[in-house]
């Protein structure tokens, strides 16, 4: 269901490792030359307040029970939605932010292995319109890579987080999960192959279009 805000929402997702912080940056300068009418908000979860930034420090370093994860997460995103989200939505804006509620599933999910019936009912909380539909991104892209590839790539880059250091039956169950919403929503994401070249990857960002309201 289409969202009933002027201004576009989308999200880039993906295991670590996927190679999506490699074009987000450049997709939201892109998208800023498409559409000159539409100021681009570019944000990040968890994290994009102050509150949900404070609230990332302990998330992705501090060890914590599995459902007090998934509860900070979605206290983060709340806060998002009701602080950065809606409003820009609201404004005619688009939105792109760094992993939304896709990530809650496929690491506090798939990953870790919390109840889908939790994640679903925090959802629905967090994420619940009076219409009764949920507000969600109208256009996700998924990163799709194999977690052995995604292993080698993160070995290269900064200090890894908790989630980083997790083994590759982890990265695998949460790429699963991912897999597993794209069946779910086929028209809301867009999987591109992340086993491509950074340039072939580049040219089919390049290739996408959005439609406003």
């Amino acid at each position: 269901m289409s969202l009933p805000y002027p201004g576009y929402f989308l999200s880039f997702e993906g295991i670590d490792g996927a190679g999506k912080s490699t074009h987000i940056e450049a997709f939201g300068e892109l998208l800023k030359v498409r559409y000159p009418d539409h100021e681009v908000v570019m944000t990040r979860e968890p994290g994009g307040t102050p509150l949900g930034e404070q609230l990332r420090n302990l998330l992705l370093d501090a060890p914590m029970n599995l459902e007090t994860e998934a509860l900070l997460m979605f206290a983060a995103r709340r806060e998002h939605i009701a602080q950065v989200i809606e409003p820009a939505l609201q404004a005619g804006k688009i939105v792109i932010s760094d992993r939304f509620t896709d990530a809650s599933f496929a690491y506090q999910g798939g990953g870790r292995g919390l109840s889908l019936d939790k994640l679903n009912a925090l959802e629905q909380w967090v994420q619940g319109r009076a219409d009764g539909a949920l507000l969600q991104p109208n256009l996700t892209i998924l990163f799709d890579l194999p977690g052995s590839i995604a292993q080698a790539r993160r070995s290269q880059v900064r200090a890894p987080d908790k989630f980083e250091k997790m083994n590759l039956e982890f990265f695998e169950r949460v790429r699963q999960e991912y897999l597993r919403r794209v069946k779910a929503d086929p028209k809301r994401f867009h999987t591109v192959d992340a086993t491509q070249t950074r340039e072939a990857i580049w040219e089919e960002l390049k290739s996408l279009s959005i439609e406003f309201k």
